[in-house]
């Protein structure tokens, strides 16, 4: 490379010159490099229409350049977001236990995700001695509006919301959370993610992936809740 450098700062603008006027088709086959040259085309103290229309197209060039890298960094967050859903999944379904299901879940939140504060409420009737379960019924005394949504949410949530959902001791941390209701053959329970940053979960974030979490869960518990109940 320094040898390089030092062989471009001895090349003179004569022998630039030179080069191009033997060479006269050598900008044919440049399009990258016409995009970056600045030629000025002056008529006095005005710029002439062509000048303004490279200098526009210019801008635009590097505007899109700039969308693309953009939407280039999306798509890789997005894969290594599916590749993380996809293990996830695979693990669930490995799952012979609700408790197995529920510590999976819970793991790979917290460790693959790098989610601080996981809340998994399980519904039933009766107590449930793996994580933290509660009646459908005090559940809608507590959060009826996440569970009449039928879609994942996210945004402030009420203190009272916090509670349920976390518990007493990480609510008060808690400044924004997603929140998603476990549905199949009725409501299963609700699983809700929070962070300590007030613009983390907002209205603008994507809970596609969260949502095909809560899917495949849904789906698992009613064959592993009765499963529980009757070995008890």
């Amino acid at each position: 490379m320094s040898n390089q450098k030092q062989l471009l700062s001895t090349i003179t603008e004569e022998q630039v010159v030179a080069y191009l006027t033997d060479n006269p088709t050598f900008f044919v086959d440049q399009d990258e490099l016409l995009a970056q040259l600045h030629i000025p085309h002056l008529r006095g103290d005005s710029i002439s229409l062509v000048e303004r229309q490279i200098s526009v197209l210019r801008e635009r060039n590097t505007d899109m350049r700039h969308r693309l890298a953009h939407l280039m960094d999306m798509a890789r967050d997005n894969g290594r977001l599916f590749d993380k859903t996809k293990r996830l999944i695979l693990e669930m379904l490995d799952a012979q236990t609700l408790d197995e299901l529920v510590s999976v879940v819970d793991d790979n939140l917290r460790h693959s995700f790098m989610v601080p504060f996981v809340g998994l409420t399980l519904f039933s009737d009766k107590h449930i001695s793996v994580g933290r379960s509660q009646t459908l019924k005090v559940a809608q005394q507590h959060i009826a509006g996440l569970l009449a949504s039928g879609k994942a949410l996210c945004g402030v949530l009420r203190p009272k919301e916090l509670e349920f959902l976390f518990g007493c001791d990480q609510a008060e941390q808690i400044k924004s959370a997603a929140v998603v209701v476990l549905e199949y053959q009725g409501a299963q329970g609700v699983l809700a993610i929070g962070s300590r940053d007030q613009k983390h979960y907002s209205n603008a974030v994507d809970t596609l992936f969260l949502t095909y979490i809560a899917d495949v869960m849904a789906r698992l518990l009613p064959a592993m809740l009765a499963s529980l109940r009757a070995v008890k």
